[in-house]
């Protein structure tokens, strides 16, 4: 299963917030709940992460093989 503990780690460690990403970086609010709740997103909105948050693909999901 994926996991996006890593993003939360991530944007911590840069200090920005939830809702720097959706009021000035442009990340919809829906696209932030879905990954609270493990859902999938698409390789699109995870480049647009990366490119935000300057950060690797790792910095932002994990595959959890436990679940």
């Amino acid at each position: 299963m994926i996991s996006y503990g890593p993003f939360y780690k991530t944007l911590y460690e840069k200090n920005i917030t939830e809702y720097q990403l959706i009021f000035k970086e442009g990340i919809s609010a829906n696209t932030l709940h879905r990954m609270k709740k493990g859902l999938p997103i698409t390789t699109k909105t995870l480049d647009t992460l990366c490119f935000i948050l300057d950060c690797e693909v790792s910095d932002i999901i994990e595959h959890d093989k436990t679940q």
